[in-house]
């Protein structure tokens, strides 16, 4: 039985279409629409939201579109808007930890993993990565491999070089927003 919707807009971003979904009033959903991991995502959102999808707009949605608009721009290297994360407490602690990896910087699978306290757990946490249901608000394509590799992004391996590129270019050219 659902309890509420989430609401869903389309983002084109100029390496793909990304869905973008608000649980009330906060984002819940920036994913790509390629591959068949979106599906899953989804079907977690509405499985723990006890919610469906239903197309529209909303206040965040237009708010998260400007930002990416600015980000995309150069002229933004953080997000602030509220996020509403539907994952299990390992998820959303590597999803945390996601968003304290610096723009412009990456670390690799096994640093997240000491970062929070699990060297053990690459794989989970490589699994958590996965599951990120916020590509670009939180960071998960500024995790490569071990050895400087690039390794599976949810919006595919060329989105993710695309961003890696595109935040080292603006990385050295002042940003004319901090936020």
């Amino acid at each position: 039985m659902s309890i509420g919707n989430i609401i869903i807009g389309q983002y084109e971003s100029p390496c793909g279409i990304m869905t973008l979904g608000t649980f009330g009033d906060r984002l819940c959903l920036c994913d790509w629409q390629t591959g068949n991991r979106r599906y899953l995502i989804q079907n977690r959102l509405k499985r723990i939201l006890k919610a469906e999808f239903a197309e529209g707009t909303s206040h965040v949605i237009t708010t998260v579109t400007s930002q990416l608009d600015e980000f995309f721009a150069g002229n933004r290297v953080d997000f602030d808007f509220p996020l509403l994360f539907a994952g299990t407490e390992f998820q959303k602690q590597v999803w945390e930890a996601l968003r304290e990896i610096p723009f412009g910087q990456t670390v690799s699978y096994k640093q997240l993993a000491h970062h929070i306290g699990m060297p053990q757990a690459i794989r989970a946490v490589a699994n958590a990565i996965g599951s990120n249901p916020m590509s670009i608000i939180v960071p998960c394509h500024r995790v490569i491999g071990h050895n400087s590799t690039l390794t599976g992004y949810g919006g595919g391996l060329e989105t993710k070089k695309y961003l890696l590129e595109h935040e080292s270019y603006f990385l050295f050219r002042a940003p004319t927003s901090e936020k």
